[in-house]
């Protein structure tokens, strides 16, 4: 039996989260809801000009654990920071989780990763990331006995910026391969696709990658299309093993081969925060996934987790998603 549900492999970044409007957006040069990569400069910049600030453990991969384990899994991480304050924080925290987190930290510069999260009245989310130690993840990173004993490996697409990132990936994959574990991604964001499309592609038709995650922009993205039937119909060819679409409100499609499946969201009255919904779908779907859920548990999973994070200001989970009685019902 494997010891972790999941491991994921991500950027370890510091959220400095915000709340502002559109007319600080425009007036900083701010794209409305993508993730923009920024150097040390405009980072201090930034920080300089925003309002109020919560400040707490990111990162989409780090998120994606966090709440896997938060609805009662197992899991591990992988994820470069500076020997810094913030570096401090963010194991601390990840640690504190009960997730397993081993990576040495840097001990010089550059300084642990910080992303800039403005957070605009309708809930949506505009982040400005500076990787900082994240470039520094290489193989030397990957510990073998971890991938081995993960059920699912899964990393984000953010990571194909960092360039010796690209390698620890690939042998993760494997080592996960080579133990008859499964390897998952998410596309991460619909720029980052169009930045190594042709790369994701390659990830997902080599074989290297069974299971994809990507919302309906980032789908559509991947293959350059405007009608999602299109998308959807080559994600069923190109997936290993399947492939989930979300499509916010509308809820998700899970594509197996010519299998499709939709399932519905879960109703919230009130967004706060968007930041980390995507984030925490994939942990509830790799929830269930993991525990050999069906598809549609596993997805009522990934919306409640989806509902929960965005009814709250922060990435993460709160208060344990596993006490939840619509979430002690699926998993019994």
């Amino acid at each position: 039996m494997a010891d972790y549900d999941l491991l994921t492999i991500g950027n370890a970044i510091v959220d400095i989260i915000s709340r502002t409007d559109d007319a600080f957006l425009a007036e900083a040069g701010i794209e409305k809801g993508a993730m923009t990569l920024i150097d040390a400069a405009r980072a201090e910049e930034l920080y300089g000009r925003m309002g109020p600030a919560t400040e707490m453990s990111g990162g989409s991969a780090g998120n994606t654990v966090a709440g896997l384990v938060s609805l009662g899994g197992t899991g591990a991480y992988f994820g470069k920071v500076a020997d810094d304050q913030l570096g401090r924080i963010f194991a601390h925290d990840i640690r504190s989780l009960g997730i397993r987190y081993e990576t040495a930290p840097l001990a010089d510069t550059p300084p642990t990763a910080r992303s800039m999260i403005l957070v605009t009245p309708d809930g949506e989310r505009s982040m400005n990331t500076y990787l900082g130690a994240c470039v520094e993840l290489s193989p030397e990173d990957v510990v073998e006995e971890i991938v081995a004993a993960a059920r699912v490996t899964y990393f984000e697409g953010y990571l194909w910026d960092p360039p010796r990132a690209k390698d620890a990936i690939l042998q993760a994959a494997r080592i996960a391969h080579a133990h008859g574990r499964e390897v998952a991604m998410t596309l991460s964001d619909s720029f980052c696709v169009h930045r190594y499309r042709a790369e994701f592609l390659d990830l997902m038709r080599s074989g290297t990658v069974d299971i994809v995650f990507a919302n309906e922009p980032e789908a559509l993205a991947l293959y350059q299309t405007e009608i999602l039937e299109e998308a959807l119909h080559h994600l069923g060819q190109d997936s290993r093993r399947l492939a989930v679409v979300t499509r916010g409100a509308e809820g998700c499609v899970v594509v197996e081969g010519a299998s499709r499946q939709a399932f519905p969201a879960t109703v919230v009255p009130d967004v706060v925060d968007t930041t980390g919904a995507g984030d925490l779908f994939a942990s509830g779907f790799l929830r269930g996934y993991t525990a050999g859920l069906p598809h549609d548990r596993s997805a009522r999973l990934g919306a409640i987790a989806a509902g929960h994070i965005i009814a709250q200001i922060g990435p993460r989970p709160q208060t344990p998603l596993a006490a939840l009685p619509e979430v002690r019902a699926i998993l019994g």
